[in-house]
């Protein structure tokens, strides 16, 4: 096994262990992120129909972020996914980190979703 191979079993291992213990409902879905070299995604997932409810990115036609990949960015992408949570009628919600650390840009991306007023 090679040293990419043993970085990405040890990503979808954390990944699987945060999994199974969260879980989003349609009173309370589950916020994940997906972040790139490039780019961050972010997702309201109601898990019992497995329907994604609204999503926010950097490369949204409708407001695309310059410089995806530094925390500023990521910070708007989560006030942007509070306001489209919001127009869905949704203000609690289970944060994902999806397995990556919560520092840099996934936590800018949260700071902005508390901002935007979701509450987890």
């Amino acid at each position: 096994m090679n040293r990419i191979t043993a970085k990405i079993n040890r990503y979808t291992r954390r990944k699987r262990g945060i999994r199974k213990s969260i879980f989003g409902s349609p009173s309370r879905p589950r916020l994940t992120v997906r972040r790139s070299s490039k780019n961050i995604y972010a997702q309201l997932i109601d898990d019992t129909s497995g329907q994604t409810i609204c999503s926010a990115s950097t490369i949204e036609k409708d407001g695309k972020v310059d410089a995806g990949s530094n925390c500023s960015a990521a910070k708007e992408i989560g006030t942007r996914i509070a306001a489209k949570a919001k127009e869905a009628g949704v203000s609690d919600i289970v944060f994902d980190r999806n397995g990556y650390r919560f520092h840099g840009r996934v936590k800018s991306l949260a700071e902005g979703a508390r901002e935007g007023g979701l509450k987890f």
